[in-house]
């Protein structure tokens, strides 16, 4: 099949992608249009946390669109309630809102936030975040975050987001003043290299958040809904943040995302926060549906076994190659190279015949893993085992 130049063309330019167009996919595995099948280890970026048309989302998305698709956010829907109570009764928040994407939550978060700053801190606004965290592509959002060159890309930024080094308790007490309102860190900084928070750097600043009567905020866009191996990432550490946004494998591949917080923190008031197509029951059935696929019994085991399996194929080929070893938690992963061959690998993989295989460079020295959550064993042994002869070809 020729590809559609002109609908190329018509298309805004914001990325560079290769010269294919995907038509089709099932579970790991994602075709083109010249029929050429790709082992798919990106899925969206975290994003299709049940692999590539699932059954449970598309008989949640034919049975619901069949009955109402978008009554307005005015009014209430059965599916948004039942998924907020799937949330709410999962995790120690007490309110959910729903949102389309990961920036749109975070952002809420950060309104929030400030909010609750008007009516108990004085008007305290500024949210601690850290170097080289991503919390999404809204200008508060990218102020928010700490990715390189983002200070000056769409100048100026939005004010009140200093940054602190992460797994550094210091550099965050230094940094909050009586204009400081909360901190906010994604758990595992996806962008940064999968580069996770510590379980003891997260006991400390919960109890120094609360020490100073600040709020904590984790921004589980990527590492929620059972990317890490727990339904959230938090849980890991064994405490209780004040606000947390979900996005990417809640909705599976749908646009759906939720801001969460206790109810001590929930002060919007009616006209503070809105969306037009916000909880809409079309998304959120879906979201019941990949939320009751994770919380079946037995799914989370799975996973793990599955990290663990990922993770010694990784260690494995980080010894043989002389590279740096592997990071990460559950499903979301990293190999830590020994020189920048990362795109090259990704490009060779892409273009390896006769089957493809998508991969991710976030840094140059660094290759991501974001697998679907219900990856096969075999599937983790066949991309490993491309992988190996991928870095020799590449290396020579």
């Amino acid at each position: 099949m020729t590809i559609d130049r002109a609908g190329i063309n018509a298309l805004m330019e914001i990325t560079s992608r290769p010269e294919l167009v995907f038509v089709s996919g099932q579970g790991s595995w994602l075709q083109d249009s010249a029929g050429k099948q790709y082992l798919d280890f990106i899925q969206g970026w975290a994003v299709n946390c049940l692999g590539h048309n699932p059954a449970p989302m598309i008989d949640a998305l034919s049975r619901q669109s069949r009955a109402l698709i978008n009554p307005s956010p005015a009014f209430y829907n059965q599916p948004s309630i039942d998924l907020a109570k799937r949330i709410v009764d999962a995790s120690c928040f007490d309110r959910v809102f729903f949102a389309n994407s990961g920036a749109e939550a975070n952002e809420g978060a950060i309104k929030l936030a400030r909010k609750w700053g008007q009516l108990h801190r004085k008007g305290a606004y500024k949210i601690i975040t850290f170097d080289h965290s991503f919390h999404g592509r809204t200008l508060a959002t990218m102020s928010a975050s700490g990715k390189a060159g983002w200070d000056t890309k769409f100048a100026p930024q939005v004010d009140g987001f200093p940054k602190a080094d992460l797994n550094d308790l210091d550099s965050v007490r230094a940094l909050i003043d009586d204009q400081t309102v909360a901190v906010m860190l994604e758990p595992v900084q996806g962008e940064a290299g999968v580069i996770p928070a510590t379980r003891e750097f997260l006991q400390g600043l919960r109890a120094l958040t609360r020490e100073q009567g600040l709020l904590l905020i984790v921004d589980e866009v990527q590492t929620g809904m059972g990317r890490t191996g727990r339904m959230f990432a938090y849980q890991h550490a064994g405490i209780e943040p004040d606000i947390m946004t979900l996005g990417k494998g809640i909705g599976g591949g749908v646009p759906l995302s939720a801001l969460c917080a206790r109810e001590a923190v929930s002060c919007f008031e009616p006209g503070d926060q809105g969306g037009t197509y916000n909880g809409n029951p079309l998304m959120t059935a879906v979201g019941v549906a990949v939320f009751d696929t994770l919380a079946a019994p037995g799914f989370m085991e799975s996973v793990n076994e599955r990290a663990r399996r990922l993770s010694n194929g990784l260690m494995a080929l980080s010894e043989k190659w002389g590279m740096q070893g592997e990071r990460g938690a559950g499903l979301l992963r990293a190999l830590i190279m020994d020189r920048d061959d990362g795109p090259a690998l990704v490009a060779a993989a892409r273009d390896r015949a006769p089957e493809g295989l998508l991969l991710n460079a976030p840094r140059g020295n660094l290759l991501r893993f974001m697998p679907a959550l219900n990856v096969s064993a075999e599937e983790i042994d066949t991309m490993l085992a491309w992988l190996d002869a991928l870095i020799k070809q590449v290396r020579g």
